[in-house]
């Protein structure tokens, strides 16, 4: 007997050559936390009552895999709202910086607080992404900028899939910003990131992939080279912040260290596209980074579709250039301002984060031994996933097999 079964769902399995997979008047089986059975509701074997502990009727709603952020900042202290009211007055980053701004006063912030403390200023934003229908979250650090800090924030972060009832996976960012204490010293920072900071974080299993900020106002090509080759020998899997605010390669390196994804991308070029698509490396689009900190050139969609670049969304939650907790929001702007269709949306959320994140095969699907993640929402069709600006509609989140709240 099923440990419960969901009928008269429409199901949007995420299978199927059309990658939507659309499944009306469907039902859901689960077992252990795991799907054991979808299909047509006529096919089932005998009257659901017979076959699970407990029935769920759907009423017709939209079913899908629970939505999936494959990248967050979400561990941090403070905030910066500052920021944010001083850019809309037209001030510089300069100006931000010296009235007390900029990403050194996170880092101040980040510092001193303690794990505990920094785990419960993430909690609120972590509810609301489960509110929003998120079953698992990517969470990085880099805003501590020193060994402990930066251990600390990953600590962290791990603490909140024990506060809540969520998937979380940690990832080093570790090249982000110059720390002040560096600030003449561009070598002793990678050999601190190298010889001692991902070592340490591989020792004591606080993350499984590293980051590199690759661009003009961060880390060059060669020294996220150097921190990308240490990471996969330490076993890593990684990830770039690629060519978001200029064209450095960062895509072209991201696909030659095999990345999982290259993240922003507006200003990839046809060659780091075609270096993407070999690679089989997930482009990882932050709409809500690009409305807030008003760029003006948009992520090469039409080319990176045509190459057959997977396509993921994600809040890109963070202080200062993305205050965002709701990923059906960052789909719609996806929708709206890069010009995803729906289905790429639902993809680019679910699917393809999973692999953006490297989870196993059947993640980010309604399909037979995947985890039973999922969400119902009161919608009728996925292509109304991402239609209501600022209203996820969602209905019932679903976390292995259970019906959820926000805590554990």
């Amino acid at each position: 007997m099923w440990d419960a079964l969901w009928i008269n769902a429409t199901v949007a399995t995420l299978n199927g050559p059309d990658g939507i997979g659309l499944l009306p008047t469907a039902a859901v089986a689960i077992r252990d936390g795991s799907i054991t059975w979808v299909g047509p509701q006529a096919s089932l074997p005998s009257e659901p009552a017979t076959l699970a502990q407990t029935v769920n009727d759907c009423a017709g709603r939209l079913m899908t895999p629970g939505l999936i952020d494959c990248h967050t900042h979400l561990v941090f202290g403070g905030d910066r709202a500052l920021d944010f009211a001083l850019r809309a007055e037209g001030a510089s980053y300069e100006a931000i910086a010296a009235a007390g701004g900029g990403i050194r006063s996170t880092v101040a912030l980040t510092r001193n607080l303690s794990e505990e403390a920094l785990a419960q200023a993430a909690l609120p934003r972590a509810q609301a992404l489960l509110r929003d229908g998120i079953t698992t979250i990517e969470i990085k650090s880099g805003y501590g900028l020193d060994v402990a800090s930066e251990l600390k924030m990953l600590r962290a972060a791990q603490r909140l899939e024990t506060l809540l009832d969520v998937e979380i996976h940690t990832t080093l960012l570790a090249l982000h910003a110059l720390p002040e204490a560096f600030a003449h010293d561009r070598k002793g920072y990678i050999d601190l990131v190298t010889r001692e900071l991902i070592p340490e974080a591989a020792r004591l299993k606080l993350a499984t992939a590293v980051d590199v900020f690759c661009e003009k106002i961060a880390f060059t090509r060669t020294e996220c080279a150097q921190v990308l080759t240490v990471a996969r020998d330490y076993g890593f899997a990684v990830k770039v912040h690629a060519d978001q605010l200029s064209a450095i390669g960062a895509a072209e390196l991201a696909a030659e260290y095999g990345a999982l994804s290259a993240d922003h991308v507006e200003y990839t070029t046809p060659a780091g596209i075609d270096a993407l698509a070999r690679a089989g490396t997930v482009a990882v689009l932050l709409p809500v980074a690009f409305v807030v900190i008003g760029e003006t050139q948009k992520p090469p969609v039409a080319a990176l579709r045509a190459a057959g670049v997977p396509l993921a969304i994600a809040t890109d939650c963070n202080p200062g250039t993305s205050p965002c907790t709701s990923l059906t929001l960052a789909a719609s702007l996806a929708r709206a301002e890069f010009g995803l269709t729906a289905s790429e949306a639902l993809r680019g959320a679910t699917v393809e984060a999973a692999r953006a994140l490297g989870m196993k095969k059947g993640a980010g699907t309604v399909s037979v031994g995947a985890p039973a993640d999922l969400c119902l929402w009161d919608l009728s069709h996925p292509r109304e996933f991402g239609y209501w600006l600022g209203n996820s509609c969602l209905h019932t989140r679903i976390r292995r097999g259970r019906v959820s709240t926000l805590h554990s």
